[in-house]
């Protein structure tokens, strides 16, 4: 078990995270808030690349500085932008990475065909990777972090500026590797999480705001969500009362969907998404 325990940073007079206390266990966790919100000062406190100011963080009941390399053999990272080589293919990559981490060439010999094959890039080994995708590149991301076979994976943002399909891709990977895994995404896209994550972890104003199943946060929002059309013209006025969540231009008409305490005669009720959670959540 992974556990963050009343963990606050400071950076001199400004506060990043305060209190922060989690327990974690085998799954797949989303780290689900705007930019800014503290996520990535967070993931890089759970990969020794920054340290509390107050609390600690314990892998099994140790805090995991003192662990030192005991802790980081049983870690796998991906950050926002991670160094690459572009003229290395992805096969002398991992080796490079491989043998960076320690791990015996015999080993790598196995390992690293099988990681490749499981995030599709067996035909794309020997290429170099200068002429890969956005998409291919997260992917050898990956396959870097998994090398070891780590406990905890931690993937910093890890569809940002990815097409539709890529990250349906991505999404399929993580859904394979969270059985046996502590696996920890941090995302401001909803999409992304909505529907393979087990517990969704919302921060607001430097703290947890929410830790809970996909279903429980809906649930928060049950009886809230409606649907309705509205002239265009009427659209600013009903903006001013109501929050907004989405709205489908046809003809004169508006086709919203929107947030209210109570339903009100001509609404539809719609059942919440996460989404609808994020969006409520962070209005300003």
């Amino acid at each position: 078990m992974l556990q963050i325990d009343h963990v606050t940073k400071k950076y001199q007079n400004f506060t990043a995270l305060k209190d922060i206390d989690l327990e974690l266990d085998y799954g797949l966790y989303s780290l689900l808030a705007p930019n800014g919100a503290g996520k990535t000062t967070l993931m890089k406190m759970m990969a020794t690349l920054l340290y509390p100011t107050e609390g600690s963080i314990l892998w099994e009941g140790r805090e995991i500085q003192k662990l030192d390399d005991q802790y980081r053999e049983k870690l796998g990272f991906l950050p926002q932008d991670f160094g690459y080589y572009r003229d290395y293919t992805p096969e002398r990559y991992l080796r490079y990475i491989g043998i960076l981490k320690g791990i015996r060439k015999e080993q790598l010999k196995k390992e690293i065909p099988r990681l490749l094959e499981q995030v599709g890039l067996t035909e794309a080994a020997k290429k170099k990777m200068k002429k890969f995708s956005g998409g291919m590149i997260q992917r050898v991301g990956i396959a870097q972090a998994l090398l070891g076979n780590p406990e905890i994976l931690i993937l910093d943002e890890p569809t940002a500026g990815l097409d539709p399909k890529e990250r349906v891709r991505f999404r399929k990977i993580l859904t394979s590797l969270s059985g046996d895994k502590i696996v920890i995404i941090s995302t401001h896209i909803v999409s992304d999480v909505e529907f393979i994550a087990n517990h969704i972890i919302m921060l607001k104003d430097k703290q947890v705001y929410a830790n809970d199943s996909v279903e429980n946060l809906c649930m928060t929002l049950e009886g809230k969500i409606f649907s309705t059309t509205v002239r265009t013209e009427e659209l600013a006025d009903f903006e001013r009362k109501y929050q907004v969540v989405s709205q489908r231009q046809e003809g004169g008409n508006c086709e919203i969907r929107f947030i209210a305490e109570k339903k009100e005669e001509g609404w539809n009720s719609c059942t919440a998404s996460l989404e609808d959670v994020f969006l409520y959540t962070y209005r300003e």
